[in-house]
């Protein structure tokens, strides 16, 4: 099964559990002998491991920001389950956070970022994922595919990076990097 595929049903699990009350839902994935990709919300067995946690609080609309992930994330050419990722750690899915720099909304865009990118609402879900999520992929292009480099440079800046020609020694910025990865479930 293509990860494309196996993404987008997992984006239609957890859509369908957007409505259950719950504070965390982890899909469970393995792949067997015959390449068969099982998914599961139920860990039944040894072999299923966590592909990504859907952390959504109950006070956001959980369908459509979902719905907002999968579209940026196809669009963009970037996995579901990093953007998920990310704007957990960002913003809690707080569509309305805004950081003590300045970064605002769900993927937490600093102004001169969204001037950057065209985002003249960054309170707007929809327009802020689809802008974070094309940052995103900027960012992956930029750093030749390598996801902890572009997560190093979402968090403290491209030129940091550059400078740096790698993580920085910033503990924020490896904490970021941490966190995402543990939401992410699968190795960057």
């Amino acid at each position: 099964m293509s990860a494309r595929i196996a993404a987008a049903l997992i984006i239609g699990l957890a859509i369908m559990v957007g409505p259950m009350r719950c504070d965390a839902q982890t899909i469970y994935h393995y792949q067997d002998r015959s390449g068969t990709v099982h998914l599961s919300d139920i860990r039944t067995n040894a072999e299923y491991r966590p592909y990504f946690t859907f952390r959504i609080p109950e006070t956001a609309d959980r369908t459509q920001i979902a719905a907002f992930i999968a579209r940026a994330a196809k669009t963009n050419g970037v996995d579901p389950a990093l953007v998920t990722a990310m704007v957990e750690v960002e913003s809690g899915f707080s569509v309305k956070a805004v950081s003590p720099k300045g970064a605002q909304g769900l993927m937490q865009i600093m102004p001169a970022t969204a001037r950057d990118l065209k985002l003249t609402d960054s309170f707007d879900a929809a327009k802020n994922i689809e802008a974070g999520t094309r940052y995103m992929r900027q960012l992956l292009d930029r750093f030749g595919g390598d996801v902890k480099l572009a997560l190093a440079a979402y968090n403290a800046g491209p030129g940091t990076v550059s400078r740096h020609g790698g993580v920085p020694p910033i503990a924020e910025t490896r904490q970021y990097i941490e966190k995402v990865r543990g939401r992410y479930g699968k190795a960057i």
